[in-house]
């Protein structure tokens, strides 16, 4: 066990995100989302949800140069509650944020460097976040 670590970062996820470089994305996907279908690297998180999951990784990721954020569009375009958890749990606004169509977001998702598949059942629940660079404040 360490110190300082949010717990729902596993060494396995923690090792992901440390292998990550700048500008590589992590998915945040909930549990509808076909992540063993497009992951190259897959963790999986159960019982746990998006905004939780998304809320950790930022603890030791910081935000790339926007948009840092794609959000999968939900099918009428509104912004759904769990879209606003994700943007405030990656530390966004929706200015900072672009929502992507389904099956857009499925091909970003399989260019993604790792997806963590979560517990998450709300739908449009999912969250690509962009790496910044490590040590340097966000612009």
């Amino acid at each position: 066990m360490l110190e300082g670590i949010h717990p729902l970062l596993t060494g396995e996820l923690l090792r992901h995100l440390d292998e990550m470089g700048h500008s590589d994305a992590v998915v945040v996907a909930d549990a509808h989302f076909p992540a063993a279908a497009v992951a190259s690297r897959l963790v999986t998180l159960p019982g746990t949800t998006t905004p939780d999951v998304l809320a950790a990784i930022r603890t030791v990721v910081p935000l790339d140069d926007a948009p840092a954020l794609d959000l999968m569009a939900s099918a009428d375009g509104a912004v759904l509650d769990v879209q606003r958890e994700l943007m405030a749990a990656a530390g966004a606004d929706e200015a900072a944020t672009r929502f992507v169509d389904r099956f857009d977001y499925y091909d970003l998702a399989r260019a993604a460097f790792v997806i963590v598949r979560t517990g998450e059942t709300r739908k449009y629940g999912n969250a690509l976040l962009r790496k910044g660079v490590v040590g340097h404040p966000s612009a």
